[in-house]
């Protein structure tokens, strides 16, 4: 096995009493024991400014597993527990790394040959001081993977800040970027959907293809994450990373082989590709108080307690200037208090280029391939089909879903957090679905064009109301080209 690719014995977690760590992390782990698929060796150390004992960890982690995992998912969740340790650190100063280093060192089999995994889930100020530390305490050699949850700054300047931080004690073939939307299994189905069928790569184009709809639509509103999204907005939190992950996906060239360095390779041709995007082809919104699930709710502006002109909807015209592309327009759609928590890729082919039922009122519709992320994991393919009859004027037609479930496909697997399967990658030290450093800076350099031409023009968010589809910008935005949203 490579150096780079080495089984790691040992999984360190930063912020390890954090919400990620209790809502993600630890559950997955620990369902990630319960099928057997963590070697027996390893063992996981957490560590956070939190004054706990091995104990004290333990029993939070106990706590996490009860309100977030499902009982059938626990397995032996002693067995799971004599697994963790746990050391009190402040990350912002270099004392304490050695006592770190030293639970680290004690947590490995004597003799073995095993690696550290290490996931840094803190506050990007941190990143800096964090990595001094580490390897001021010896814990950044040649067995030692760093992986980097969001978000990783808020442009390309603070971002390769950042990534210079980590570069000066990590090479990037032992750097994990997270973006938890690559451990879904339908996102990751999408790979095998066009490149494990010969059907779907022949019309894959701008030939074939009209447009692209990418929506992510959430029904929550700030949910204590005020301080950040208030700094951040829909534009840098779901679109410069989600969004344009999905788009690389559905965009790029089939690669060579299903490795990291190869599809990675892909991706970023799709995210240099894209056209720089005007003012007008982007719109942006903010909720005031509505209606969500049922119950009154208030706007953005009374949930942070001021003015604001942060974006909570934003929506763009896209276009991926190459061959394949040409003439596509993808249409990104994401923001808060939406009517219903969907994300959904809509791939929309164009008319048959000559009907034979004209004069028959048969209704002819294009064909559309609905690929469900969530909250349902599905694949619908819409096509024509004759009414079953007789009609006295003639041949009636009807649009017919083929749609796949994937719970009801494959009854017997289990449905999974998307960190499982990202954990279990960084264990092992395969790098295909996490994030490349020229990946993210292809991505701010869009995203920052954007904000710099927002800046430009003045742009102020529009408002809508809370339960709605986003401010009336974003429908004029689809429907001057004739295209309705997916809703």
């Amino acid at each position: 096995m490579p150096a780079t690719q080495f089984a790691a014995d040992r999984l360190l977690l930063f912020g390890a009493t954090g919400d990620l760590s209790r809502r993600k992390l630890l559950p997955s782990l620990c369902a990630l024991d319960a099928d057997g698929l963590l070697s027996d060796e390893l063992r996981i150390i957490g560590t956070a400014r939190s004054d706990l004992d091995d104990a004290g960890f333990r029993n939070m982690a106990r706590e996490a597993m009860e309100e977030f995992l499902p009982a059938d998912r626990r397995g032996s969740m002693a067995g799971f527990l004599n697994r963790l340790s746990y050391q009190t650190l402040d990350a912002s100063t270099l004392d304490g790394f050695d006592a770190l280093a030293a639970k680290v060192e004690d947590a490995g089999e004597k003799g073995a040959d095993g690696g550290i995994a290490i996931f840094l889930s803190t506050a990007p100020s941190l990143f800096g001081p964090t990595i001094k530390g580490l390897e001021k305490a010896g814990l950044t050699g040649d067995k030692v993977r760093m992986c980097l949850e969001k978000p990783l700054g808020s442009d390309l300047d603070s971002s390769a800040e950042i990534n210079d931080a980590v570069a000066s004690a990590f090479p990037e073939e032992r750097i994990f970027r997270i973006d938890h939307y690559l451990g879904k299994e339908t996102v990751q189905n999408l790979l095998a959907l066009r490149f494990a069928n010969i059907l779907f790569e022949p019309i894959w184009n701008s030939n074939v293809i009209e447009h692209v709809q990418i929506t992510v639509a959430e029904t929550v509103g700030l949910e204590g994450r005020v301080g950040f999204y208030n700094d951040a907005g829909a534009l840098r939190d779901m679109v410069q990373n989600h969004m344009l992950q999905l788009l690389a996906l559905v965009a790029m060239e089939p690669p060579t082989s299903f490795d990291a360095t190869a599809v990675r390779d892909e991706k970023v041709k799709v995210l240099r590709a894209l056209r720089q995007t005007s003012a007008s082809e982007t719109v942006t919104g903010q909720y005031r108080a509505g209606a969500s699930d049922g119950k009154a709710v208030p706007g953005y502006d009374e949930e942070l307690g001021e003015a604001s002109d942060t974006e909570t909807f934003v929506a763009i015209k896209a276009h991926v200037d190459n061959w394949r592309w040409k003439g596509v327009p993808f249409y990104l759609r994401t923001g808060k208090r939406m009517p219903e928590r969907v994300t959904e890729i809509l791939v929309q082919f164009r008319c048959v280029p000559h009907s034979i039922f004209e004069g028959t009122g048969a209704g002819l519709h294009p064909n559309r391939l609905l690929i469900g992320i969530q909250p349902e994991e599905d694949i619908t393919l819409s096509l024509m089909a004759k009414v079953p009859g007789l009609d006295e004027d003639g041949v009636r037609l009807r649009e017919v879903p083929l749609a796949i479930t994937m719970p009801d496909a494959f009854a017997e697997a289990q449905r999974r957090i998307a960190y499982e399967r990202l954990l279990l990658d960084l264990i092992k030290g395969d790098q295909t679905l996490f994030v490349r450093r020229d990946e993210v800076e292809a991505q701010w350099q869009w995203i920052d064009h954007i904000r710099a031409e927002w800046e430009k023009q003045g742009k102020k968010p529009q408002t809508y109301m809370a339960g709605t589809w986003g401010p009336s910008g974003a429908v004029a935005l689809t429907e001057r080209d004739g295209v309705s949203w997916h809703e």
